[in-house]
């Protein structure tokens, strides 16, 4: 069983494959990784591996296993980051602009804003975001930028605050809330390698193994599904052709034809499941 990101999981899986089996925990961020052992120091049938679940053929290539049973992708921030002000995750609380999952990569969120072109932040704001004033946001940012360096998640808010409509404010929430999701998605990558690592994840299962992803925002839902459509092998031909040419491959089927969502209960017990939505992939050989 592989499990990517989400330590809070670690344990009810740990327990299950304790007699017999093998759970193998990534992730990128080494102070997570730190907090799960310590957390699941009672089992020993668990590998930890400082990675990025994008890597995760090579990962289980490097430990001599062909296949696996399972996978758990749980993507997004952890809440671990977020309450942690100095990681810089955070628009609630001051703190550097730092942003990375993985503290030994070097692009951070203070170099993005502080040197990206102003077009290329509004199309990150905008596109990773979905945040209509990232043109007036990215303008404001680098004529800030021109006279003092952004430094810390405060000088960054003010920023924001003030070139979204107070009216917004209160309609859509925070008004930093799609910028700092936004920049964030770029320092560590979130979305362009996905598409490829879900296909890659059902690669590397068994037959009748499943893949479990964990998404939390638009932007992940909308390539994980695209990637579960392809992996289904259904024809992307023009209708009417006489025979398939789009060279579809059936990789297995999927589970959940819609997305599980949390429960009211859940929803109650922590809030920041709110926006949590689970699609599951079974592979058939």
């Amino acid at each position: 069983m592989v499990q990517c990101g989400g330590a809070g999981h670690s344990y009810h899986i740990a327990k299950r494959l304790s007699k017999n089996g093998l759970l193998i925990g990534i992730d990128r961020d080494e102070e997570a990784l730190e907090v799960a052992k310590e957390r699941l120091k009672e089992f020993r049938n668990i590998k930890y591996i400082h990675d990025n679940h994008d890597n995760i053929k090579d990962v289980i290539k490097k430990l001599n296993i062909n296949e696996v049973d399972g996978i758990l992708l749980d993507l997004g921030v952890s809440s671990y980051q977020i309450d942690e002000k100095t990681r810089g995750f955070t628009y609630m609380q001051n703190g550097p602009l730092d942003m990375r999952m993985d503290k030994t990569q070097e692009l951070t969120a203070e170099y993005v804003v502080n040197n990206y072109k102003e077009e290329d932040l509004a199309n990150i704001i905008y596109e990773y975001g979905e945040e209509k004033f990232s043109r007036k946001i990215a303008k404001n940012i680098c004529e800030y930028r021109a006279r003092k360096k952004i430094t810390t998640t405060e000088e960054l808010v003010q920023i924001i605050e003030k070139s979204v409509p107070k009216s917004n404010h209160e309609k859509y929430g925070h008004p930093a809330k799609r910028t700092f999701q936004a920049i964030r998605i770029e320092v560590n990558n979130e979305i362009k390698p996905l598409y490829n690592t879900v296909l890659n994840s059902i690669e590397a299962l068994k037959n009748k193994g499943r893949l479990c992803i964990i998404t939390f925002h638009s932007l992940e839902d909308r390539a994980v599904k695209q990637a579960y459509i392809e992996a289904e092998g259904r024809c992307t031909c023009p209708p009417g052709l006489p025979y398939c040419v789009c060279g579809r491959r059936n990789l297995g089927k999927i589970v959940t034809k819609k997305p599980i969502i949390p429960t009211d209960e859940e929803m109650e017990r922590n809030s920041r499941s709110k926006s949590a939505k689970l699609r599951v992939f079974e592979r058939i050989k």
